[in-house]
């Protein structure tokens, strides 16, 4: 019998991450958010902050994602999905776990049980919560929101060929600005 993993993917603001490690904490499971950031960099030698923020940029930009990447020769960033790619299989493989975020609802779509979940909300729940969350910054959290948004739909798009966010893509999307963080943790919960 093969292992029950449950991604989540989210949108920024939503909850996601703290949905995640609810259900995981729950359930007994392992959760991998940051912790599979520091394997990845342990890996590769490259710093904690820079996967970070490589994992919401395609590569090249704008104009780069208008071409295939295929056939290109190979860059920091498919050096990085590579290695996450092979660590998010192997943690799956390992054990029943939560992973957050990293593309892990399209690196095992077909390698595990696997319940893949996207959270979002509306705009004005998203900017209270990042505010309330990370603090204020200079640049308005609707900018931010937006932002990061469109570099984490963006990285996902180059490297998986799929919609990020795209109801179709997912076995359940849930708004937790509307049903709450509580009720998507129990929904997940009932559900693994």
């Amino acid at each position: 019998m093969k292992n029950r993993v449950i991604t989540i993917s989210r949108e920024f603001g939503s909850g996601g991450r703290t949905i995640g490690k609810r259900v995981a904490a729950e359930l007994d499971l392992s959760c991998y958010d940051n912790e599979l950031l520091q394997k990845i960099a342990e890996e590769s030698g490259f710093e904690q902050d820079y996967i970070k923020e490589a994992g919401e940029y395609s590569p090249g930009g704008f104009l780069a994602n208008a071409f295939s990447h295929r056939g290109a020769a190979p860059n920091n960033a498919d050096y990085l999905w590579q290695i996450q790619f092979r660590i998010i299989t192997q943690l799956a493989e390992k054990g029943p776990c939560v992973i957050v975020g990293r593309c892990a609802d399209y690196i095992l779509k077909d390698k595990a049980d696997c319940l893949r979940v996207f959270i979002h909300a509306d705009m004005k729940f998203r900017a209270e919560r990042i505010v309330n969350e990370y603090g204020e910054r200079t640049q308005s959290p609707e900018q931010r929101i937006r932002d990061k948004d469109k570099r984490r739909a963006a990285y996902h798009r180059f490297y998986t060929d799929m919609k990020w966010g795209h109801a179709q893509n997912y076995d359940i999307t849930l708004n937790s600005g509307t049903l709450g963080l509580e009720k998507c943790v129990e929904i997940i919960k009932s559900l693994y």
